[in-house]
């Protein structure tokens, strides 16, 4: 049958290559304006392999079915830490009444750890073949994913090797980098963290030398020509060395456990206040007020730089499906922001495109509306400003009655007055509630008499 449907001529055969060549051609050229436009969607990077195998394997690798299942992987693998020995699968946490807890036996837990380690093999194995062997020789998350596979399996198959019997497991204090590659709210706070540690580390300093010296200056002041006297053996509790004294003033800096530390030294003599008054400003409303401020700077820094990275994305993976979808519009030679992109050619990227069904709506009036007139660059760039916008939920209509009660009664009961009304029942009700408690507080229950309160919930 394949053989009879072929052309009798070669001319004919050739021209059914030449159009079977156009339209996978054309066929690749929505794919890669497809992927293009999701990354910009989602803030992905671009630099990726755009082959047709390779972009069937990369919409696969990130569809939302693919990635549960990556999260679910990386939530079991968390998860064992419950079960595997010693395991706190217990019915309760409270060690008088807990009974033994159950002990997988040996090769349980490795079974499902070694699926999970190979899960995460073929995930590494993927993300390298999608970004190329010069981008993954560069990307340092990916690298780590690679070392900490290597460690996990060595340290998996010394536990088999011992029969369960280590002492130590190291892949254990590796779990959670799992969460961290996969999650990039994750890498950008790690991101943050280290760019706030340089000016973290120097306030740091400040309030190390700050606690330092006034834990010398608090031990000669309290300490210095004392006995342990019976009343001062309180006094002498918190500087009795260097470092109860350095504890104590640690305490008195990062909580509000004020008076245990200040008291007993201004028991003995009020003058003593004044140096914990000095440690508190220069501490707590300086220091810790100065290292807040530098925390929220980084942070703020970060977060417009990383709101303009993720713009940058976005514009760039929108330009790049522009220019795919402009390239194979226009003829030879001319430049793709002459030639625009017809929304007849867009409209099909756009209905294989992975978008909210509302968006995706949305998207498709505003190309509808420019009446088949080719979109330039910027026009094609302002379509996607649609996904950022929110979601405005119209309030239903009111149903319309022909009853006049019917009328009337929607009147007075959809009517702001009622809502009124209504709280200030619910307020009485809870005044009442609280008056009968407290009349009641001396008496047993079964001698209470309920009947009134009773009485106004069931009236409210």
């Amino acid at each position: 049958m394949a053989a009879e449907e072929q052309p009798l001529l070669g001319r004919d055969r050739g021209s059914g290559q030449v159009h079977s060549g156009a339209a996978a051609d054309q066929e690749l050229c929505i794919d890669q304006a497809v992927v293009f436009i999701e990354d910009a969607i989602k803030y992905r990077s671009i630099y990726h392999r755009m082959d047709a195998g390779s972009l069937w394997l990369y919409r696969w690798y990130y569809s939302n079915v693919c990635q549960r299942v990556l999260g679910f992987i990386i939530f079991l693998i968390l998860i064992l830490a419950f079960v595997e020995v010693p395991s706190s699968f217990t019915k309760t946490a409270d060690v008088r009444y807990r009974s033994q807890p159950w002990q997988p036996p040996c090769g349980l837990t490795e079974t499902i750890e070694a699926f999970c380690l190979l899960a995460f093999l073929v995930d590494l194995s993927v993300k390298g073949y999608l970004v190329g062997q010069a981008q993954l020789q560069q990307n340092l998350w990916l690298l780590a994913y690679f070392m900490v596979l290597v460690v996990s399996v060595v340290d998996w198959i010394v536990s088999l090797s011992l029969a369960c019997e280590e002492p130590l497991r190291m892949r254990r204090l590796l779990r959670p980098f799992f969460l961290l590659q996969n999650s990039s709210m994750m890498k950008k706070t790690l991101k943050c963290i280290r760019w706030s540690l340089p000016e973290m580390a120097s306030v740091g300093l400040l309030l190390a030398i700050h606690l330092c010296l006034f834990t010398i200056i608090g031990m000669l002041l309290f300490t210095i020509g004392e006995k342990d006297e019976a009343q001062d053996q309180e006094r002498l509790a918190y500087f009795r060395n260097l470092p109860e004294a350095l504890t104590s003033l640690l305490v008195l800096l990062t909580t509000s456990n004020n008076p245990d530390v200040m008291i007993p030294a201004y028991t003995q003599n009020r003058a003593f206040a004044l140096f914990f008054i000095v440690f508190t400003l220069i501490g707590s409303l300086f220091l810790m007020n100065l290292l807040t401020a530098i925390i929220y700077n980084q942070f703020r820094g970060y977060l417009m730089k990383s709101l303009q990275t993720s713009l940058f994305r976005r514009r760039l993976g929108a330009r790049a499906a522009y220019e795919v979808l402009a390239s194979r519009a226009g003829p030879a030679g001319t430049t793709p922001e002459l030639v625009g992109v017809n929304p007849e050619t867009f409209l099909p990227v756009l209905q294989k495109t992975q978008l909210n069904k509302t968006h995706k709506q949305a998207i498709m009036q505003k190309v509808q509306s420019y009446e088949g007139r080719p979109m330039l660059a910027d026009e094609f760039q302002k379509l996607f400003d649609e996904v950022d916008k929110g979601l405005a939920k119209e309030r239903p209509l009111k149903p319309q009655y022909q009853s006049p009660f019917l009328q009337t009664a929607q009147f007075i009961f959809s009517h702001h007055y009622f809502d009124y009304l209504g709280n200030l029942v619910a307020l009485g009700n809870l005044l009442s509630i609280c008056v009968f408690l407290v009349l009641d507080s001396d008496l047993l229950p079964g001698e209470r008499d309920d009947f009134v309160l009773g009485a106004l919930s069931f009236a409210s």
